[in-house]
């Protein structure tokens, strides 16, 4: 076994990862399949992507967990507002079963272009109602819970330790006022089970020991994890804004209900934010994988970008900072092309000296950063042999998975004796315009007229294209 280092968002500190044996269970909250997943929750599950990968790097078996949300997760994370999947069906006038499969499998399509690899298990919280059931009714009995009019809630009062893993201050905890905290007894309290609106029949309910009801979104995650998984968990992930609440709640429902540690290891991911903050569905605005497809930008570009910083920083997002991602993808692959040999016999030995800079910085808590920085400076490097590069490039991939092996074909088109390399995006009317300037460029130059050339170009460069010109006088355009 490799040594792994890991931060545990419990210890606030990057330590040895020691798990009891060698199969190492890892549970990720997957996605509320109300909408689209935005880019800034794929940035959560490429992280944990590139975790699992370095620990079977490493040597472990992953056994790995992603759920499906499909009911209970309300609008707010203090129990209050529209359940996210009526929500859902409402704005588009389907069923919310139909919401659900809709989303799930557009979810697994943006999994695959990402090149993510595939959960163990991908339960449904629609699947485990049961399971849940059992676990509220367990904390009723050891007397953890009590009854409002609207739900059974957790009483955090009975959990002293609550406040341990968000290092919570609840003295000065902002919560709302009476109204707005309903019967709930803290601020800090949250609903194991929410009753069905007696006036009203929702898509989404079932019977319960306490009446017709749906669950509360945080129950899900820790019933569903303990029956995949065991106790304790040894790798519980996901993003940076569920420490606060929903994982603090996952912490006590378990620890109250079993009398026993829920997890080892919690590791979590920073935002992907916009210019303007934090990227979220609640606006109705947001970028998806297949927004940048629609850009024809490869997805794997966004992957590459996820990797220009350390998955515990934040990533600020733009299209313009995946299009130069895009750019080095590209570039990355003919180098790949360039200097990695088809074939030949290899130095195993030589190969794995190469790749120990490569080994350190991704089983350093998956410094991916320094990873690339490896990659590059390793291909550009004449002293390794084309064989070990292409060897070393080849096991640098299952961490990486950015199809560097992919045949990059420039696609050439000619417009009135102009040649443009990869202009696809481009109309044929912007094209034109383009040549227009292209051909005064040329007049410019023919009356050696250099001033107006060199302006000519810098119009053209503004138009993010650059000139060469060849022997025979045909400029060339290249994207």
């Amino acid at each position: 076994m490799k040594e792994v280092l890991l931060y545990n968002t419990a210890l606030r500190d990057k330590v040895p990862f020691k798990p009891a044996k060698t199969e190492v269970g890892m549970y990720c909250c997957g996605p509320t399949v109300y909408n689209y997943a935005h880019i800034g929750n794929m940035r959560t599950y490429v992280f944990e992507d590139i975790l699992k990968r370095m620990l079977c790097m490493a040597g472990y078996t992953v056994k790995h967990v992603v759920n499906i949300t499909d009911v209970g997760h309300l609008t707010s994370d203090g129990d209050t507002g529209d359940d996210k999947m009526e929500k859902g069906a409402a704005r588009e006038g389907k069923s919310v079963w139909d919401i659900a499969n809709h989303y799930t499998e557009a979810f697994m399509s943006n999994i695959k272009d990402l090149n993510i690899l595939d959960a163990d298990f991908w339960p449904k919280a629609t699947d485990h109602i049961q399971e849940m059931i059992d676990m509220v009714q367990d904390l009723m009995n050891k007397g953890f819970t009590y009854t409002t009019a609207d739900g059974i809630y957790f009483d955090t009062s009975k959990f002293p330790q609550y406040v341990d893993f968000a290092r919570i201050d609840l003295e000065n905890l902002q919560g709302g006022n009476r109204v707005d905290m309903g019967e709930k007894k803290s601020k800090t309290d949250f609903a194991l089970w929410k009753f069905s609106p007696k006036d009203e029949q929702r898509a989404m309910e079932w019977e319960s020991p306490w009446g017709i009801g749906f669950p509360g979104w945080h129950i899900e995650c820790s019933a569903m994890s303990l029956k995949y998984l065991g106790q304790p968990l040894e790798i519980h992930c996901g993003g940076i804004d569920h420490v606060p609440i929903h994982h603090t709640n996952e912490i006590a429902q378990v620890e109250a209900a079993t009398g026993q540690k829920y997890c080892n290891t919690w590791v979590h991911g920073e935002f992907l934010v916009m210019d303007n903050g934090k990227m979220s569905k609640s606006s109705g605005s947001f970028i998806t994988v297949d927004t940048l497809k629609e850009l024809k930008i490869d997805p794997l570009a966004f992957r590459l970008f996820c990797f220009s910083s350390h998955y515990r920083k934040q990533l600020t997002f733009s299209v313009e900072n995946v299009e130069a991602s895009a750019v080095s993808l590209s570039n990355l692959r003919k180098l790949v092309q360039k200097e990695c040999s088809e074939s030949g016999s290899t130095d195993s030995a030589a190969v794995e000296t190469i790749l120990e800079e490569f080994y350190t910085s991704v089983l350093n808590d998956m410094n991916m950063p320094l990873a690339m920085g490896w990659l590059w400076t390793m291909l550009r490097d004449h002293s390794i042999s084309a064989e070990v590069k292409r060897s070393a490039v080849e096991k640098a991939e299952t961490i990486l998975a950015l199809d560097l092996f992919r045949v990059e074909i420039e696609q050439e088109l000619i417009i009135d004796g102009v040649k443009f390399v990869n202009a696809e995006g481009k109309s044929e009317s912007e094209l034109k315009e383009i040549v227009s300037v292209i051909s005064e460029r040329k007049a410019a130059r023919a009356a050696k007229d250099w001033a107006k050339a060199d302006l000519m170009r810098d119009k053209i460069n503004s138009l993010g294209i650059s000139v060469a010109d060849s022997a025979d006088g045909t400029s060339v355009c290249t994207f």
